[in-house]
């Protein structure tokens, strides 16, 4: 049995801030992060996210924070993804997507995208999700487009001189917002 297989979702409360920083921050960055395929350490360096991010996240309508749990060694629960879902623009938006390095490429991912799709499709009757990703991702870019999103044509400027969203080490970045109709 794999850990995608026992994985059960339920959505986080402020208790969960540490544990959701920590899973966000060795997923995207340091060393760490180098062990799974969703690293950003090469571009950029600081903080991923924070408690004021999560507690910003939770505090909104419309807003969770929905977590892929299993129950681990003498039933500890152990924390294995998460993922921000929330409505904004009259469509379901998906971002803060992690899931535990050492697990990548297990199908964990895979299931957190298809309970983030349905909260958005069914709980909130909403016709479309999106999703914003680092210009220079294409592998993770390629990732999405199998799993039926698009490419819109949109493109948002990255925050530079904001360290909120990370130090870059290049002077590129931007998103790319990716899009699947319902």
């Amino acid at each position: 049995m794999t850990a995608s297989d026992t994985l059960r979702f339920r959505h986080a409360t402020v208790a969960d801030t540490d544990a959701i920083v920590a899973l966000v921050e060795s997923a995207y960055r340091g060393d760490a992060s180098r062990v799974g395929w969703t690293t950003e350490a090469d571009f950029l360096d600081g903080r991923r996210t924070g408690a004021d991010e999560i507690h910003s996240f939770l505090a909104k309508p419309d807003s969770v924070i929905l977590l892929g749990e299993r129950e681990g060694a003498e039933g500890a629960i152990e924390l294995l993804a998460c993922a921000h879902v929330a409505v904004e623009d009259g469509a379901g938006y998906f971002g803060m997507f992690s899931v535990k390095p050492t697990l990548q490429g297990g199908g964990i991912g895979k299931r957190m995208i298809e309970e983030s799709e349905r909260i958005a499709r069914e709980d909130w009757k909403l016709p479309a999700m999106r999703m914003t990703v680092i210009n220079v991702r294409e592998e993770l870019i390629q990732f999405y487009l199998r799993r039926g999103y698009a490419r819109t044509g949109v493109f948002k400027p990255f925050p530079y001189g904001d360290a909120r969203f990370g130090l870059p080490k290049r002077d590129d970045l931007s998103f790319e917002v990716l899009e699947k109709r319902f």
